[in-house]
């Protein structure tokens, strides 16, 4: 689904650009993975974020390399270790927004749609200048809106009133850059 796709790709470079920016004395050891990630060399980011974290007990504690190691996860297909160690992250940093947002992607691709907007609402609490939160939360509404729609299609009488809403929230949903993103 278009939202998917969108929500991960958008997600992804809008946090690992304020987490690179955040952090320059390791900047090199990021962009490596970072590069690693925009290959679609998710493994081998993972294994050098793995790396990274395992050096010290300081590393270990690195938010942004934790980060990148969740999107590395969720980039391999690892969706239950992304959403345990996004969640870990944000138990140790809740003022983060990007783990909010990430683990929101992993929600909406699982169709968890209350949860994604839960996780983003907290990540545009967090920061209220968050637009690629903001955007995702729109797509979620607008998912929770089409379901909503398509349940009253179904109700005696409602059909002609939802239709021609249904078809607008399909045309915006299946939109090209339509959908969630991540980072």
């Amino acid at each position: 689904m278009p939202l998917r796709n969108s929500f991960h790709c958008t997600l992804r470079l809008a946090a690992l650009a304020a987490l690179l920016a955040s952090a320059p004395a390791w900047a090199n050891d990021y962009a490596e993975v970072n590069q690693l990630l925009r290959n679609g060399k998710s493994a081998q980011a993972l294994a050098r974020a793995e790396a990274y974290l395992g050096s010290s007990d300081r590393a270990a504690r690195d938010p942004q390399m934790r980060f990148l190691k969740a999107v590395a996860l969720t980039d391999s297909g690892r969706t239950e270790e992304a959403t345990a160690a996004l969640n870990q992250l944000i138990e140790d940093y809740p003022e983060l927004p990007e783990p909010y947002n990430n683990l929101a992607v992993i929600y909406a691709g699982q169709n968890q749609l209350d949860k994604a907007r839960a996780a983003l609402e907290n990540a545009v609490r967090n920061n209220p200048g968050y637009g690629v939160a903001y955007e995702n939360l729109g797509d979620i509404h607008a998912r929770l809106a089409y379901e909503a729609y398509a349940k009253a299609q179904g109700l005696e009488g409602r059909a002609a009133s939802v239709r021609p809403k249904l078809r607008l929230l399909r045309d915006l949903l299946q939109a090209p850059g339509a959908g969630a993103s991540a980072k």
